[in-house]
């Protein structure tokens, strides 16, 4: 099974961009408690942005993710999220997502900078690090953990403005759970069975057939 072990914010909502704010994950529960504005939400979407690499709803595609420039004083800023992590294999993994915030002339600029993987050589003890592109690392994460992206996006770090969906629409509701459960790649699987033994079985009448004609 996997398991979160320590996430490092920096940079991130109200996280000051200097500072290295570390949240541990005790074992078997760990509670998450503070004021409004502390930043309760902001660690459960920086788990979910971490593990599936989707940004969370309210973030204006990054806009409102980054520590503001302005808050900063600073005409650009720098967030990162480290996630140290059990994979489902019992390795120590670290996923490290870095992005940047610059303020333009007219407009904020949100860009994801850098995607890695750091692993521990089991042999050497040596970090090795390794660079993915994000949407490589969003597909690499989920299956070391042994986890659909599915599951991770809408039950295990659903975001609070999203925890509704099981009310939503007959059509949405029934997308959601294709992908949880995977009925659409079960579907697929069930045709091509279903193809290959029709093909299969006129294969073996075929055979019977032409072995009956030879021995007659």
């Amino acid at each position: 099974m996997s398991t979160v072990d320590k996430m490092l914010i920096k940079g991130i909502r109200s996280f000051d961009p200097e500072n290295k704010n570390v949240i541990t994950f005790f074992k078997p529960l760990t509670l998450i408690v503070g004021p409004n504005g502390a930043g309760k939400t902001t660690i459960i979407e920086c788990l979910k942005l971490s593990c599936s690499g989707e940004l969370p709803p309210n973030a204006r595609s990054g806009h409102s993710f980054i520590h503001d420039p302005k808050v900063a004083g600073e005409t650009e800023t720098k967030g990162q999220i480290k996630l140290r992590f059990k994979t489902a294999a019992g390795k120590d993994v670290v996923c490290v997502r870095s992005f940047q915030l610059t303020q333009k002339a007219s407009k904020m600029e949100y860009k994801a900078i850098e995607s890695v993987l750091q692993t521990i050589n089991p042999h050497t003890g040596e970090k090795v690090c390794l660079s993915y592109r994000c949407a490589d690392m969003d597909r690499e994460i989920p299956a070391l953990m042994g986890v659909s992206k599915a599951i991770l996006e809408n039950v295990i770090f659903v975001h609070q403005d999203e925890a509704n969906w099981p009310l939503q629409d007959p059509s949405t509701l029934k997308k959601k759970f294709d992908d949880i459960f995977s009925a659409t790649r079960y579907t697929k699987a069930l045709e091509v069975i279903k193809k290959l033994h029709k093909e299969q079985a006129q294969e073996i009448k075929t055979y019977k057939l032409i072995r009956s004609l030879f021995s007659s």
